[in-house]
């Protein structure tokens, strides 16, 4: 398991922290480099490392939303392939744990129905609006049918989880309701854990 984040949310912790970054002292010969670039070092020293870890995307998450997703993970199937599908918001960034990420803002939004607008795909209303909708079904029918044809070749791989993000505008309707779709037709096959990076952060 590897704790990622952005690039901006590291140097916003270090400089709240008030230390110096390790890499600073034991990697940078060369006098002082600007933040920025020892992280970066950094990532470059841990990249074969993460390659082979399940990453987590630590950015945009409070703690207890990693503390629930680590024992979700760790409760998990040792040696089978864990599917992570997860719903999230382009307008607070590509969750960057993500293998595939799958953009589904131009379906209907229920959104700009004044009766589902406070609701969420969790909500059996929206759930029914956008059943009923030829082009989120279309969409749904791509997606499994692209996991469907990968997943093995990506199990044979040796493999432990893959990560696969579906994004909306507010990770209210439309992504969180294909989420969970997508678990529910996968469970049978793989292990199937569900995220809603804007929910469960509420």
């Amino acid at each position: 398991m590897f704790l990622d984040a952005n690039i901006y949310t590291v140097v916003r912790w270090l400089s709240l922290k008030g230390g110096r970054h390790r890499v600073s002292h034991d990697e940078v010969q060369q006098g002082r480099r600007a933040l920025v670039q020892i992280i970066e070092l950094e990532r470059e020293l841990l990249a074969d490392l993460r390659e082979q870890s399940h990453v987590i995307d630590t950015s945009t998450i409070r703690a207890s939303q990693l503390q629930s997703y680590v024992k979700s993970l760790m409760s998990t199937a040792q040696g089978q392939l864990t599917l992570v599908f997860q719903s999230f918001a382009f307008k607070r960034g590509i969750p960057m744990d993500a293998d595939y990420v799958f953009d589904v803002r131009m379906l209907p939004n229920p959104h700009y129905e004044p009766t589902l607008r406070d609701l969420t795909g969790l909500d059996q209303p929206v759930a029914d609006f956008l059943r009923h909708q030829p082009d989120v079904s279309l969409m749904r029918a791509h997606i499994e049918q692209f996991l469907a044809h990968w997943l093995d070749m990506l199990d044979r791989n040796h493999r432990s989880y893959v990560t696969v993000a579906i994004g909306c505008t507010g990770g209210q309707h439309r992504s969180v309701y294909l989420v969970e779709r997508l678990a529910e037709a996968f469970s049978d096959r793989w292990t199937a854990l569900k995220r809603h990076r804007e929910l469960d952060g509420r």
